[in-house]
């Protein structure tokens, strides 16, 4: 952490809200495609906040809603199955959520948060491995802090079942998503 990162924690020390900036955050995802590449997306439009003390980042707690529909692989097509019945069924499952449990230290800038993810009204524990970036002082006078994080599900566990078998081998849609998700959030 650098001093300028160091005055910033001490001067701003003490729990709060810090609300996630949507315009510098992103969540996004990869699944292997026919077994032979990677697609890529993303969600467009989400919220949530980290309420945490800089100078304890273990008793922080995490809430981010996620709207489904938002979903973003440059490909109209597929994002409208994505959002259809055969994966989020985002008519009638219209948020994905994340709540976390808990928080762990693992050295250094390096945490676990664990804690429950919900998709099509299913919920299962994650673990996100979490990169602190540290908070700084922004322009506006404001407090930063970033955040990056990694996890990967089998979107079976969710219900994301659809799939299509290959003539040569293999499906359509590997089970592993993998997930990546930047934040940088502005105190309040």
């Amino acid at each position: 952490m650098s001093t300028q990162q160091a005055q910033a924690t001490q001067a701003i020390a003490g729990r709060a809200r810090w609300e996630i900036d949507p315009v510098h955050s992103e969540i996004g995802f990869a699944v292997r495609h026919m077994m032979v590449a990677t697609a890529r997306g993303r969600f467009g439009e989400f919220s949530g906040h980290v309420d945490f003390d800089p100078a304890e980042p273990t008793g922080a707690s995490v809430e981010v809603s996620i709207n489904a529909k938002s979903i973003d692989t440059r490909n109209p097509d597929r994002d409208a199955h994505l959002r259809s019945p055969d994966f989020f069924d985002a008519e009638n499952h219209p948020t994905i959520t994340f709540k976390s449990r808990r928080i762990e230290a693992v050295g250094g800038d390096q945490y676990r948060v664990i804690g429950d993810l919900t998709i099509r009204g299913v919920t299962r524990e994650v673990v996100l491995d979490t990169t602190y970036y540290g908070v700084h002082p922004d322009a506006f006078g404001g407090v930063r802090a970033g955040f990056h994080a990694t996890t990967s599900i089998n979107r079976f566990d969710f219900g994301l079942n659809w799939n299509a078998a290959i003539e040569a081998g293999g499906v359509v849609v590997a089970d592993t998503v993998n997930i990546t998700i930047d934040l940088e959030v502005v105190r309040q």
